[in-house]
């Protein structure tokens, strides 16, 4: 299987709408990859808090518009990375959604874990509530979106729902950076998982974003790595191996479930 990450540079110079186009086309220069994807949040920028409801567009908007279009002429799959959707009920949410080569809409994400503690995206979005998986041919992608890469249980449920590939767009600010490579290498261990991630580039609300797009395969190897500016990585990777490492090594089989909560001693 072969994927391209798009590591999109989002800065305050480009307009939403001439992003989208370029970033359109950007999709239909893969064809020939099997799975595109996008980072987090690439129309707005995921600090540029400010922007996210006026930039908020509901579910079928021009986003979906103009990347259904581009899987389309592609004829790839596409992870559309995700953009702040406005639902008919005027809630805000950072959604995700997977288009087929056919264009047509394969799956919709909200964010389980927003990013902010008492501010920003925490206060500003809702939450999703739902794991979502996508079967293509040739593997199950599990989808996540950045801060969700901080809890693990969460990809436990992905494992548990069929996920082989893990696929993770983010915006995530180069001053963690470390983080970023470390838990992407941990999730793709402890869920023996290949882990698609995809960041940003580029500076959004003058925070400085860490790039840095990764590719793991399940033994924690790095298959690819992105610098810090924008890129497109490509990386040719076999999921039937995800079968095999889970075989020979079975730690999932050893999982113990339904723990009592630990009790305090007099």
């Amino acid at each position: 299987m072969r994927a391209s990450l798009l590591q999109v540079a989002v800065n305050k110079d480009e307009t939403v709408g001439s992003r989208r186009s370029r970033v359109a086309g950007m999709v239909r220069d893969q064809a020939g990859a099997d799975l595109v994807v996008l980072p987090e949040l690439w129309t707005t920028g995921a600090f540029a808090y400010e922007d996210f409801a006026d930039e908020a567009e509901p579910l079928r908007g021009p986003t979906h518009d103009a990347m259904a279009a581009a899987a389309r002429d592609a004829g790839v799959w596409l992870h559309a990375g995700s953009v702040p959707e406005r639902d008919p009920d005027g809630t805000l949410y950072n959604t995700s959604l997977v288009f087929s080569p056919s264009g047509e809409l394969a799956a919709v994400y909200r964010k389980i874990h927003r990013f902010g503690f008492d501010k920003g995206e925490a206060v500003l979005m809702g939450a999703g509530d739902t794991l979502v998986t996508v079967r293509l041919p040739g593997t199950v992608l599990g989808v996540a979106t950045c801060y969700d890469l901080r809890f693990p249980e969460l990809f436990r449920g992905l494992v548990d729902a069929g996920a082989e590939t893990l696929v993770i767009p983010a915006g995530w600010p180069e001053r963690r950076r470390s983080h970023w490579t470390l838990l992407a290498q941990a999730r793709a261990v402890e869920n023996q998982a290949f882990v698609l991630a995809c960041g940003t580039a580029g500076t959004h609300a003058g925070v400085p974003q860490a790039g840095h797009s990764i590719v793991v395969d399940p033994w924690g190897e790095v298959l690819a790595e992105a610098g810090p500016d924008e890129q497109v990585l490509t990386v040719d990777f076999d999921p039937t191996t995800v079968a095999g490492t889970r075989d020979r090594f079975p730690a999932l089989k050893d999982r113990v479930l339904g723990l009592d909560r630990p009790t305090t001693g007099t």
